[in-house]
Parts: structure tokens; sequence; C-alpha cells
């Protein structure tokens, strides 16, 4: 049963390493997919706006001017629009960066992509050495869950200085002994605690699966960036069509 138990922690610290990995690089490239492409079909959708209402007023039929009105009302500022966008877009139009996105002019890169091989090595080793999971005393449980937290933010931020820092941190400090249960109700208890969070993370799993985003990463694992420049390729003609039908709409009114 003892042997029971503790395959069963290191295969649910396993599966944990391997969820927050996938969460880490789902939200990264969501982040970078907003940056990248959200300027752009913030610009489609303002043609289709003011194509809307370049045929409105060409035709004056109720019904062109009742499919203006709608397309514009989509697009009134809310509150918040410029966080809800980090910073590309707010109630009086574009930023200098998503200008220059438009135009194909350089701009800031985005601060973070994805963790590197080191990092993610280095976030997989502490992992597995101070889970938590592993404790047996209140008190050190909630050392390891307070670490565990700043391993978490430093992977998030790909930071492999902080990580390699963290890892001497944790080499250099206490080494607590091995405390194995005794009675067998205990390792019983501990069993099912550990079935019941390996269903909470399959729940989150897969969410992660089910995205949108998860599913762009399936179409290019290898190279993600190049899916976006593809994407964004398309946009950009997709904006040069909707140009042209605006001028068109607008010359012959």
């Amino acid at each position: 049963m003892e042997r029971a138990v503790r395959a069963a922690e290191q295969a649910l610290i396993e599966y944990e390493i391997a969820v927050e990995t996938f969460r880490v690089e789902v939200e990264n490239f969501s982040r970078l997919h907003e940056q990248r492409l959200g300027p752009l079909y913030a610009r489609l959708d303002e043609l289709d706006a003011q194509i809307a209402e370049a045929r409105a007023a060409r035709t004056g039929d109720p019904e062109d001017v009742r499919r203006a009105q709608e397309a514009r009302a989509r697009l009134q500022p809310i509150p918040g629009v410029e966080e809800l966008l980090h910073g590309w877009m707010d109630g009086d139009g574009l930023f200098p960066e998503a200008v220059a996105m438009l135009t194909d002019q350089p701009v800031r890169p985005p601060q973070r992509v994805r963790p590197s091989e080191e990092a993610r090595s280095l976030y997989r080793e502490l992992v597995r050495k101070a889970h938590p999971d592993l404790a047996q005393e209140d008190g050190e449980r909630k050392r390891r869950e307070e670490f565990i937290t700043r391993v978490n933010a430093a992977y998030a931020r790909g930071d492999a200085d902080e990580l390699r820092g963290l890892a001497e941190e944790w080499a250099a400090g206490p080494r607590p002994a091995e405390q194995r249960p005794s009675r067998s109700e205990e390792l019983y208890a501990r069993l099912e605690w550990l079935a019941e969070r390996k269903e909470i993370l399959t729940l989150v799993a897969k969410q992660l699966e089910d995205s949108a985003i998860a599913g762009m990463l399936r179409l290019a694992p290898d190279d993600p960036d190049g899916l976006l420049d593809e994407i964004a390729a398309q946009l950009r003609d997709d904006v040069a069509k909707r140009e042209a039908e605006l001028v068109e709409l607008r010359g012959g009114a």
C-alpha cells in the first residue's frame, strides 16, 4: 500500500507538470495571438462598419441603414477596452504599435513568448523536488506551497535566471525527513485524495485541449509563430480587399 501511495503521488506530480506546462504554452500563445492579430481584426471590423455606412449612404435603403447602425454599434468603445486589448486600442482608435503592425513597420516584440528549454527543465526538476504533495506535515506543506508559487510565477515569465536561483535556494534549505503513513486507513484516505486531485486536473486539461488556441497550436506544434504569420498575411489581404471595396463604394456614391 505504501508503494502504491508513493507511485500515485509521483504520477500526480508528473501530471500536474504536464498540465501546467501546457497551460503556460496556451496562455502565452493566446497573448501573442492577441498582440499580433488583434489590430488586424479590429481594422477589419472598422472597415466592415465603414463599408456598411457607405452602402447605406449610397442606397438610402432602410435595411442598409439598419445594418450600418448595427455594425457601428458593435464598435462603440466600452469601459476598460484598453486593458482588454492589452494596450493596442482605446476609444479613440489604434495605438501607434497597432498602426505600425498594420503598415508592416517594426513593433515592440511581446515581453514573453514561450519558456526556453532550460526554463522548462529547471521548472520540472523543482516541482518534482518541492511539490507540496510530498509533505506529510502541515508546516512543511505550507512551506512547499509558498515555494512552488514562486516557481510557477518564474516559469510563467520564462525567467531561467530566477529558476536557477530558486533551485539553489531549495538545495540549501531544510530537507524534511520522509514520513510514511503507519495506518492503512491513512493510506486509503491518501489514495482517495490523490484520485480526486487527478479528476480536477483532468477537467482543467480538457478545458485547455478544447480551447480554440489549443486547436491552433495543434495545427503547427513545431512552428506556432509561422502559423501566426500565415494568418496575419491572410488578414492583411482581407484588409486590402475591404479597403478597395470601400474606395469603390465611396467613389460611386
